[in-house]
């Protein structure tokens, strides 16, 4: 942040003009990103203390993480359209205020069902403010050159937040406790809300925008049963009637909603622009790393407590190696790819994460001491470091700038859905496992295999080089 020249531009306020240093209006928007990158990740170390403070379930664990994700993947693409058409500095700062209301929420949870309420609300609160804060943004910072550099910067805020959550969290659960993590939303939030209403601009709304809400009422119902029938479905049985009736109504409702994409003349997706392989291909591997990675760092974090003896702040600091590589991952794809293009660089990513995941399926055992696990996911994890800016170079150059925004919508809006399925994919293996090394091998296998998958889409779809 510190590298942002500071700029003077005028930002009106309830009808007052006000002079806004560029520093302070990129920090206004960015807080936002941070603390909801920041809140996918941090909850990481703190589930087995959370279990055992308020006697969760596996699965009422799982719903704690997911609970934050399924609102949050569901409706980013709707509040996206609905923050174009009703103005974007309302909605993030409506949005920014509810998550700060859902964290002291989270706070002062007395249960689990309290405590994953309020992570429901903290998703739906994340999904209102941030695509606004790229809105925000852009519009803040016109000069072409200036608007790429912040938000490269903008990006960087939130991969920082997500590598260091575990570690934060680590930190403020082994000597604060677990309620810590979510009260350190607080003094951020309002502080985020204080600049914003000083240094931001409004930007105005476009009202003859139509939204399709029946197409993402469709997505939602889909997102919601398939979360249900996986993460209850090793507590009630795959066998029985609550689980299959949410299978049915999961299949149901994605049928459903690709009859109306293709039919609708509104559509949730750019239905259009996935008739080119390069776009359809970059979404696809997007949902594949994002499902694998975070269903293995859902199981990392209580692996190393409950397997490992390793303290909140130990399990933290111990994947930290592994979530930092993100950010080496990407600054190196940004050095190589004017040279070698977009090809070479994913091929080796995902085959690199595919292969060690897999390996690491085989050789999961009371046995495997800690450096061989943080060898192994620190290489894979560099890997998918490469392969996320690289699927998102394809996708844009594959959009085209007329459709970039949409776009990208749609390519964030499927890593979110990867999260949340690889989550609760990764909640059922560990629950129907008979011990946590035996979870720990299903987990990896699954995510080797989605990582060969996008391997294989890539190498048969992915043939240019931007």
């Amino acid at each position: 942040m510190a590298s942002v020249a500071d700029e003077t531009a005028d930002a009106t306020s309830e009808g007052q003009s006000v002079r806004s240093p560029g520093t302070v209006a990129f920090l206004a928007v960015a807080l936002g990103f941070f603390l909801a990158a920041l809140d996918a990740t941090v909850v990481n170390v703190a589930g087995a203390r959370l279990a055992d403070d308020l006697d969760l379930s596996l699965s009422s664990l799982t719903w704690a993480v997911d609970g934050y994700m399924l609102p949050f993947a569901a409706l980013l693409l709707l509040t996206g359209a609905l923050a174009g058409r009703y103005g974007a500095k309302s909605f993030y700062m409506a949005g920014l205020a509810l998550f700060v209301a859902a964290s002291v929420g989270c706070a002062l949870a007395p249960g689990g069902a309290a405590l994953v309420t309020a992570r429901m609300v903290q998703g739906a609160a994340a999904a209102l403010f941030l695509p606004a804060s790229l809105v925000l943004l852009m519009s803040t910072f016109t000069d072409p050159g200036r608007r790429a550099r912040i938000v490269a910067l903008w990006s960087a805020a939130g991969a920082t937040a997500s590598g260091i959550g575990p570690v934060v969290g680590g930190l403020l659960v082994n000597s604060l406790g677990w309620r810590s993590i979510f009260w350190l939303n607080l003094p951020v939030g309002l502080l985020g809300l204080a600049l914003t209403a000083r240094v931001i601009r409004p930007v105005p709304g476009r009202a003859g925008e139509k939204v399709s809400l029946g197409g993402h009422a469709c997505g939602g119902l889909a997102l919601v049963a398939a979360s249900y029938t996986l993460i209850e479905g090793p507590e009630q049985g795959w066998g029985s009637p609550p689980i299959l009736v949410g299978a049915v109504v999961a299949l149901a409702a994605c049928v459903l909603f690709v009859v109306r994409e293709r039919r609708s003349k509104v559509p949730v997706f750019p239905v259009r622009l996935f008739a080119d392989a390069r776009f359809a291909t970059a979404n696809a591997v997007g949902f594949l790393i994002n499902f694998g990675l975070y269903g293995v760092l859902f199981m990392i974090g209580l692996l190393l407590q409950r397997e490992y003896g390793s303290s909140p702040l130990q399990a933290g600091a111990q994947m930290l190696p592994m979530m930092i590589v993100f950010v080496v991952g990407n600054l190196t794809f940004a050095r190589i790819a004017p040279t070698v293009g977009v090809r070479l660089p994913t091929l080796a990513g995902l085959s690199a994460a595919s292969v060690l995941s897999l390996v690491m399926a085989a050789l999961s055992s009371s046995d495997t001491p800690y450096w061989v696990l943080a060898i192994a996911l620190s290489v894979a994890n560099l890997g998918i470091g490469f392969t996320a800016p690289a699927m998102t170079a394809a996708l844009m150059e594959a959009a085209g700038p007329a459709d970039a925004g949409i776009g990208s919508a749609a390519f964030n809006a499927n890593r979110q859905i990867g999260t949340l399925v690889g989550v609760a994919a990764a909640g059922a293996a560990l629950a129907s496992a008979s011990d946590w090394y035996d979870g720990a091998r299903v987990t990896f296998s699954v995510a080797g295999l989605a990582y060969l998958l996008g391997l294989l889409l890539v190498a048969r779809f992915i043939r240019t080089s931007p």
